[in-house]
């Protein structure tokens, strides 16, 4: 019954079109009403709670370091960078898209940032050259689902709070399934370009070349800080979070110039209208949360789970197949809010290694956001690249299955996650 109660008061309030941050605190208020332990108190307490996290603090400085790159000129030199390293080979638009997605994710962590930016700069370019505008939508949309994978990633911070999983060694553990995901859409794209007959741009000069690796270069050190830092133990995530903006700030107004101190006002409230979203979320969901666990749900549901708990890979199968049909109707972060407490001890009482479970969480999450009819970066980049719903949707399917193709490997060759987690956290 109390399953029954769960989804019942979760899917109603969702088809009601009642937002999920609210859908979260009505089906926690529900659970204490069936089993006789409502209390105010214990609701206020457990949003109190559910932002009071010193993790946490990294969403709103890597979201601020996000708004800063895009309006400070870092993210328009990480796309010339790309350029004039690939701009010039045949379908070389696609590949400069791909490439400049897996670099801005090094920076920002955020799909829709790194989608709207690169939709906004390289649709209207790709169009130009002669490429079809839907699939050069479909392109950058499954592009920016690779920036929650890269480090830095907010899905992580929220999965690692969520789940109690060291949020730097997830971080550390994404790198190599995120290029993963770059290069199985540069096969993709490959494929797709055999049948194209679109001139390639001319190839730059090395003195071009060297001038845009010159210009991106102040870019281009972020990561390789926040990476170094992670890994040697110099800063925790929540810390990297606040070097990442402090040091976009600096550069923005420094060393690009682009970024003017009257304009500083504007990024903050922008990058605190989003953060506000995400933190409201991870709140209501603490109400939730803890009345999952009261009641016991994770309990039966290793019970429900139980044939499969000697066959791992199985296991890992099955729960990715439910969160590719979740991801479909809803958003990353409500979907990692309400699932990852519930499948966390299923996952360690199966033995599975929680940090590799982890980095297939927000693959598969992140590849939600680019399928309908909810997909949130498909309705960024169709809104940035004016274009319909049905027109990007029909663009970005032979996308969205070479990112389930490289899902699909990684559960059944988990040693791709985790030889170089552990060579990247020592």
């Amino acid at each position: 019954m109390t399953v029954t109660i769960f989804l019942a008061s979760l899917l109603g309030t969702i088809a009601l079109g009642i937002p999920i941050a609210f859908a979260l605190l009505l089906v926690g208020v529900a659970l204490m009403i069936h089993m006789d332990l409502f209390d105010a108190q214990i609701v206020a307490q457990n949003l109190v709670n559910g932002a009071n996290s010193f993790p946490l603090l990294a969403v709103p400085f890597f979201m601020l370091a996000g708004e800063i790159m895009n309006v400070g000129g870092l993210s328009k030199r990480i796309v010339n960078i790309a350029l004039a390293s690939v701009g010039h080979v045949r379908g070389g638009l696609g590949y400069v898209a791909i490439l400049a997605s897996c670099l801005l994710a090094s920076l920002s962590g955020s799909a829709v940032a790194d989608a709207a930016a690169l939709s906004a700069l390289l649709v209207p370019m790709m169009v130009a050259a002669g490429h079809d505008k839907k699939r050069s939508a479909g392109l950058i949309a499954a592009g920016g689902i690779i920036g929650p994978v890269i480090p830095p990633s907010i899905g992580f911070i929220v999965f690692g709070v969520a789940s109690g999983v060291s949020i730097s060694k997830l971080f550390l553990a994404g790198i190599v399934p995120g290029l993963m995901m770059g290069l199985a859409l540069a096969a993709a794209w490959w494929i797709y370009t055999r049948s194209e007959n679109v001139e390639p741009a001319p190839k730059k000069s090395a003195r071009e070349i060297r001038q845009a690796l010159l210009e991106g270069l102040w870019a281009l050190g972020l990561p390789l800080i926040i990476i170094v830092g992670l890994k040697f133990g110099i800063f925790t995530p929540t810390e990297a979070a606040v070097v990442a903006a402090v040091y976009a700030l600096f550069v923005a107004i420094v060393i690009y110039r682009e970024l003017k101190i009257a304009q500083i006002y504007e990024v903050v409230v922008s990058a605190a209208k989003t953060t506000s979203v995400v933190m409201f979320l991870v709140a209501a969901a603490m109400v939730s949360s803890w009345m999952v666990t009261v009641a016991e749900l994770p309990d039966l549901l290793v019970e429900l789970l139980a044939p499969l708990m000697d066959s791992p890979t199985l296991l890992v199968l099955a729960i990715m197949v439910v969160i590719v049909v979740v991801g479909t109707s809803m958003d990353m972060t409500p979907t990692i809010l309400i699932l990852a407490p519930v499948l966390m001890p299923v996952i360690k009482q199966a033995g599975i290694d929680p940090v590799y479970f982890g980095v297939l969480f927000i693959i598969n999450t992140s590849i939600g956001l680019i399928t309908p009819p909810v997909g949130t970066v498909l309705n960024v980049v169709a809104g940035t690249a004016k274009m319909s719903m049905d027109d990007i949707v029909r663009g970005v399917w032979p996308f969205l299955l070479a990112q389930l193709l490289v899902l699909a490997t990684l559960v059944m060759f988990p040693e791709l996650v985790l030889i170089p987690a552990r060579w990247f956290a020592g």
